[in-house]
């Protein structure tokens, strides 16, 4: 399986740099992951939608692939209690 390349929307740009120091390098190695396998065994795919969702620690990454362009496009990163809002 190819490489994918990996793009932050504006909002999840945000969202990583309010993240505290000690779980953001964790976040952000998960993040990295993506890259080589796009669905991971612990990813789960949203009902409704055409996203998917990996866990780290109490925060919670929602993505999108793009298969054809090979692009994993990371859209919303927060606590599992206010991501899904």
């Amino acid at each position: 399986m190819g490489s994918y390349r990996l793009t932050l929307r504006q909002s999840a740009v945000k969202e990583l740099e309010s993240l505290p120091r000690r779980d953001l390098a964790r976040v952000m190695s998960r993040i990295k992951v993506l890259a080589d396998n796009p669905r991971p065994p612990a990813c789960e795919k949203l009902s409704g939608q055409e996203r998917y969702r990996i866990r780290q620690g109490d925060y919670r990454i929602l993505y999108e692939v793009n298969d054809p362009g090979q692009v994993v496009t990371v859209v919303k990163i927060g606590q599992r209690r206010e991501v899904y809002r």
